[in-house]
């Protein structure tokens, strides 16, 4: 009798998941001490998903929680990141074994820094996956990088999501409509594309999971 692969997922926010509960069943709550955890199955797997907020340092913390509770075969970070390679568009999917995707400490906000990252090799910028990966190699266990692009490498963000950024890892919702609202007419209509933007994310990581093997 073949076992079924258990994996833990590592993602900033609970939205991140969204496509993938779409293919999954017998969904549980987890109480765990961070902000989200679920364990669910698909297609003959465990999984246990976990969201604590943006940044490595966060997602880090996810790990060593969930690891407490779980013994996954492998570990991925999955979630949202900015494009730097032009030819990637919104939903694309970055696979870290193929890919150098870079993490930050902030949002690349412009053009011009997506730009600067690229010509140092790199096909993707997130903010977590540095903090996963460092935690996985500590306990031996295999990493994986899967990403869904949000914003194109020429896209530059008029609001400053770095501003609303709090020290527990979330986006401040009166942080960024207070930065929108400097130059609404065309912060607001950037907000709203954004947000289909994650949608479109949202779907490609869950078909891409549902469907991977790691």
């Amino acid at each position: 009798m073949v076992s079924r692969q258990r994996i833990l997922l590592i993602a900033s926010q609970p939205m991140e998941f969204s496509g993938l509960l779409r293919f999954s069943s017998r969904v549980r709550k987890l109480d765990w001490p961070v902000e989200w955890a679920r364990s669910a199955e698909s297609d003959g797997r465990q999984f246990w998903m976990v969201s604590n907020g943006a940044g490595a340092r966060h997602a880090a913390k996810a790990t060593d929680v969930a690891l407490a509770g779980c013994r996954p075969e492998a570990i991925v970070s999955m979630g949202f990141c900015g494009a730097l390679d032009p030819a990637l568009k919104i939903g694309d999917i970055v696979d870290g074994r193929s890919s150098t995707i870079v993490t930050l400490d902030r949002v690349a906000r412009t053009a011009e820094e997506k730009a600067a990252l690229r010509a140092k090799g790199a096909m993707a910028v997130e903010m977590e996956a540095a903090g996963v990966a460092e935690r996985a190699a500590h306990y031996g266990i295999p990493f994986f990088c899967i990403k869904a692009v949000t914003d194109l490498a020429a896209q530059s963000f008029t609001v400053d999501f770095n501003q609303a950024l709090r020290s527990d890892g979330h986006f401040a919702t009166m942080g960024i409509l207070k930065s929108a609202s400097h130059n609404p007419w065309k912060a607001f209509p950037e907000l709203f594309r954004l947000s289909r933007s994650c949608r479109i994310a949202t779907r490609s990581l869950g078909e891409f999971i549902a469907g991977c093997r790691f």
